[in-house]
């Protein structure tokens, strides 16, 4: 009995052919036949309802529903872009932004709809319009903008990159300014400009910037009040990374804050005041590291309460006191990953997030979220500059090329690890080995 029944599952594999052709041919014309039928009753409806606009082109894409914000249309009615005055450059305040940003909006209901559009991120950076004096200096710029595209694609988010200057006389480190105002009125979708310095790199790639912390401010820096406010340090705070909102509020600040350096009528005058008032500043000039410090300190009132100090995680990472670490932080997230199987599992680039979220919470849960253990957001290589070589005399250029390979590569591991490979030595960027199939505990 028992070879009987499993004669029934198992057909002779001398008949499976012959004798199921015929049934599969009959099959295959009811099929067609049915379909054809079920096609022929859907025109004709469709063509009732609206004779002079149906296709077969439309009952192609009768199901494709909206797919994120529609980029092929803009409405006829007028908006800020039509006003002949609006000015992407200093000089002419941009007035009532927030009310001609929100009528955009609802001009483009896609970009507007859900809770996306809170957290819609566009990430600025840039670099000059020349060529690099250090020779490895264009190779350096391109490692560096690979790491924020690798970071945007992973998490979504819009990227611009920049190498002219938009304003002759901004140069250095106000040139971000001009670009900054420019980059929220090209973009009044986004409700958040994210600056990076081109020498800072992204050694996070998980990391989701936490933006519902931040849902009552509107600039983001690295830094401490009490060395702010105690201290009056130039250390106190960082420039080189930050969050600004796409608000009038941001842009008056824009406007303020770069009125103090080259665009404003006095900036020598503004490099002694700034000097007076920060005592370890070194640059004689104005800067807008000691600009924002001088807002803070001198117009709090007006400024302080919508300023957010980050102190808990990385925006900003001096690298000398990071690089040496990589190795043994690489050391101990493979552990991690020994400890839980589903980390070890080989997963889609696109769903990298999910992981992520599920490392973080492990590590949370373990105790280590603010240790030396984690990887930290942002390493930025202060006084290296890295494309014209002149770096600052406190350390060799040595240190800061092998450090941006460790930070760069340390990055780049995270994103190779998707595609099967990794780098087995922070030092040596052109060497990389496939990954075994449960690594790393194959």
């Amino acid at each position: 009995m028992g070879s009987s029944e499993f004669s029934l599952f198992q057909p002779s594999p001398k008949r499976s052919v012959l004798h199921k052709a015929p049934s599969l041919i009959a099959d295959g014309f009811l099929f067609v036949g049915g379909a054809s039928l079920a096609l022929s009753v859907v025109w004709a409806l469709l063509t009732f309802i609206n004779p002079t606009t149906i296709s077969f082109d439309n009952i192609i894409a009768w199901n494709a529903g909206p797919c994120g914000p529609d980029l092929r249309s803009d409405p006829p009615e007028p908006t800020f872009y039509d006003d002949e005055n609006l000015s992407y450059a200093f000089g002419e305040p941009v007035k009532d932004w927030d009310s001609k940003r929100r009528e955009w909006l609802k001009l483009h209901p896609s970009f507007a709809a859900g809770a996306a559009v809170d957290n819609r991120v566009l990430l600025v950076t840039g670099s000059q319009p020349t060529v690099c004096k250090n020779p490895v200096g264009d190779h350096l710029q391109l490692r560096l903008f690979k790491n924020k595209v690798d970071y945007c694609r992973i998490h979504g988010l819009d990227i611009f990159y920049n190498n002219v200057l938009l304003d002759p006389k901004g140069t250095g480190f106000w040139a971000k300014y001009p670009l900054l105002r420019a980059a929220m009125l090209a973009h009044p979708e986004s409700e958040w400009i994210w600056w990076v310095d081109s020498d800072a790199v992204l050694t996070d790639m998980e990391f989701k910037l936490p933006l519902e912390k931040y849902k009552d401010h509107n600039l983001v820096v690295h830094g401490w009040w009490n060395m702010l406010y105690e201290q009056k340090s130039w250390t106190s705070l960082n420039a080189g990374v930050l969050l600004i909102r796409n608000c009038q509020w941001s842009l008056n600040l824009l406007d303020k804050w770069a009125s103090m350096g080259p665009q404003g009528p006095d900036p020598k005058n503004w490099g002694k005041i700034q000097k007076s008032l920060i005592k370890d500043k070194a640059y004689p000039g104005s800067d807008d590291q000691s600009a924002l410090i001088y807002l803070l300190i001198k117009e709090k009132s007006k400024w302080a309460d919508k300023i957010y100090l980050e102190s808990e995680y990385n925006l900003h990472g001096y690298w000398l006191g990071i690089v040496d670490g990589l190795d043994g932080i690489s050391k101990g997230y493979l552990e991690i990953d020994r400890e839980v199987d589903l980390l070890r599992r080989r997963h889609a680039e696109k769903v990298s997030l999910f992981y992520g979220q599920m490392r973080e919470k492990y590590m949370r849960e373990r105790g280590i979220w603010r240790e030396n253990k984690r990887r930290p957001f942002v390493t930025h290589f202060t006084g290296c500059e890295p494309c014209s070589g002149e770096h600052n005399g406190m350390y060799t250029w040595e240190a800061c090329w092998n450090g941006m390979q460790k930070a760069l590569n340390f990055a780049d591991n995270q994103v190779l690890r998707r595609f099967g490979f990794v780098h087995p030595d922070l030092l040596n960027s052109s060497w990389v080995s496939p990954l075994p199939f449960d690594f790393p505990d194959a």
